[in-house]
C-alpha cells in the first residue's frame, strides 16, 4: 500500500476518532485507565532510564570537559541542557514508543482479528471513538508529567553520581542554575505532547487495520513502533527548527 493511500486512510481514521463520545460516562471510564495503563505503568521505565542516563552524561560530559581552561561548572549545564532539550522529549518518546506504542497496536489489532471491532460496528458504535479516543486522550495528557519528571531524576541521577569522585557536587549545582532558560521546558513539553498523538495514534491505525491472525498482529505492532519513530524523528527536526531558531 503506497504512502499517500496510507496517509489518506490514517486521515479518516482520525477524523472518525476524534469526534464527541457518545457516552461519556464510558468515555471517562476508559479514559481512567488508560491514564493507568499508559502513564503509572510507564513510570518505573522512565525513573529508571532517566536516573542512569543523567548519570551517563554528567560522567561523560565531565570527561570530555576536563580541561584547565574550561569552567567546572560546565559540566552541570552541559547535562541540564542536554536532558531538557532532547532526552527527555524525544529520546524518551522513541524509548516509549516500543512500550506503549506496541502495546495499543496489539490491543487494537487482537480486538481486530477476534473480530471484536466487527461486532461494536453492528452493534452501531463508533469503534475508532470508543477505542482510540481514550488511549490517545490518556497518553498526551500524562507524557507532560513523564517528560518533567524524566528531567527531574535525570538531574538527580547527575547530582548522584559526583559523590563517586567526578567532580563536586557544588560544581554540578552551579551548573545546573547557571543561565537557566525556562523556555527550554516549554519546548520540550511541546515536542513530548506532539510525539504522544503520534504513537498513540499512529500505533491504534495499524492495530485497527491489523488483518489475519496473530502473526499479523505482532507485525503491526512492529510496524507501529518503526514508523512512530520516523515520523517522530521527522517532527522533531522540524519542531527544533520552528521553535529553536
Amino acid at each position: 500500500m503506497g504512502l499517500i493511500t496510507e496517509t489518506g486512510r490514517y486521515a479518516l481514521l482520525m477524523k472518525r476518532t476524534l469526534t464527541a463520545p457518545a457516552r461519556r460516562s464510558v468515555f471517562l471510564r476508559q479514559y481512567a485507565q488508560e491514564l493507568e495503563k499508559q502513564g503509572l505503568q510507564s513510570l518505573p521505565i522512565v525513573l529508571i532510564i532517566s536516573f542512569f542516563i543523567g548519570a551517563v552524561i554528567t560522567i561523560q560530559m565531565r570527561l570530555n570537559t576536563e580541561n584547565p581552561l574550561l569552567p567546572s561548572y560546565l559540566t552541570g549545564l552541559a547535562t541540564r541542557d542536554t536532558l531538557f532539550l532532547e532526552f527527555s522529549s524525544t529520546i524518551l518518546c522513541l524509548i516509549l514508543a516500543g512500550k506503549v506504542g506496541s502495546n495499543m497496536s496489539s490491543e487494537i489489532g487482537t480486538m481486530r482479528i477476534t473480530e471484536q471491532i466487527d461486532a461494536l460496528e453492528v452493534m452501531g458504535i463508533n469503534s475508532a471513538n470508543y477505542l482510540i479516543l481514550p488511549k490517545i486522550l490518556a497518553f498526551v495528557t500524562m507524557i507532560p508529567f513523564l517528560v518533567i519528571i524524566s528531567m527531574a531524576v535525570g538531574l538527580m541521577g547527575g547530582y548522584i553520581v559526583t559523590f563517586t569522585g567526578v567532580m563536586l557536587p557544588a560544581d554540578y549545582i552551579s551548573g545546573i542554575r547557571y543561565a537557566f532558560i525556562p523556555y527550554y521546558i516549554f519546548y520540550s513539553i511541546i515536542k513530548s505532547v506532539v510525539f504522544a498523538f503520534i504513537i498513540s495514534s499512529v500505533s491504534s491505525y495499524y492495530g485497527y487495520y491489523a488483518y489475519g491472525g496473530a502473526l499479523d498482529v505482532g507485525r503491526a505492532g512492529t510496524n507501529a513502533v518503526v514508523n512512530s519513530s520516523i515520523i517522530i524523528l521527522f517532527f522533531n527536526l522540524m519542531l527544533t527548527n520552528l521553535m529553536l531558531t
